[in-house]
């Protein structure tokens, strides 16, 4: 992906508002450095995952109700299935699940987050697999300028305690978050007995959600490396960046 800019990379210090700013690292933002050069073509590439390992699992019906809009939408989307990935720091990295599901972020421009809401938060099934996904590999941020809808699913009245975590979890993640999200409430009455979902204002919201996910996808995924330039960093040298987001020794 390639991304265009006219970046000042000289500003003069008598245009600098304090001592403090490195000159050599002050970047004025411009529009042109919004517009792709050469913009993609592909489909968007988006990730879904979801947190639940129960048969009918209501998180997982309603990820592969998202996948099926998001695929009519014109996007080639992955489902990583959770079994058989073990808890974070229980196994090397170099485990087939870990592996699998690093690669595959990687690989995706965008992400989709659906969670149950249990005991009033998002399940741990859901946050080990954020955690396997690292913070950096060496200076590299894999999450960082990728787009993130959420989700829940409940079973008793609508609630947005998974939904609102999962936000956390993005910005931390450096994402960026869509504002639009799909709480279901009551989810074993939303699906029929062949695990589709029923018609309701539910579904339409799931819908928005989704298009809505597209479209950003689409608009930042070639200028997601401008978007996400920052002073601070450009300031370190990648080593020293490196060393500070580097989460191993925690």
């Amino acid at each position: 992906m390639k991304w265009s800019s006219t970046r000042k990379d000289n500003v003069s210090e008598l245009l600098l508002p304090s001592p403090n700013v490195a000159a050599a690292c002050f970047r004025v933002p411009t529009h042109a450095g919004l517009i792709a050069k050469v913009p993609s073509t592909h489909a968007p590439r988006i990730l879904m995952l979801y947190g639940s390992l129960r048969e009918r699992s209501y998180s997982k019906l309603l990820t592969l109700e998202a996948a099926r809009l998001l695929e009519a939408m014109g996007a080639e989307v992955k489902v990583f299935d959770p079994l058989d990935l073990p808890q974070p720091d229980g196994a090397p990295d170099t485990h087939p699940k870990v592996k699998e599901l690093r690669e595959l972020a990687t690989w995706s421009e965008g992400m989709v987050w659906c969670s149950p809401e249990r005991h009033g938060a998002m399940t741990g099934i859901l946050k080990s697999q954020i955690d396997w996904i690292p913070l950096s590999v060496g200076a590299v941020r894999p999450t960082q300028g990728k787009t993130l809808a959420v989700m829940e699913v409940s079973g008793g009245s609508q609630s947005f305690n998974a939904v609102n975590q999962m936000r956390i979890l993005g910005r931390w993640m450096r994402m960026l978050t869509i504002p639009n999200q799909s709480s279901v409430a009551k989810a074993f009455l939303e699906f029929d007995d062949a695990g589709r979902m029923k018609p309701s204002a539910y579904y339409d919201r799931v819908v928005d959600v989704m298009e809505e996910l597209v479209k950003f996808t689409l608009l930042t995924r070639d200028v997601a490396p401008y978007l996400v330039d920052r002073y601070s960093e450009r300031k370190e040298s990648a080593e020293e960046l490196s060393k500070r987001v580097n989460q191993k020794s925690i």
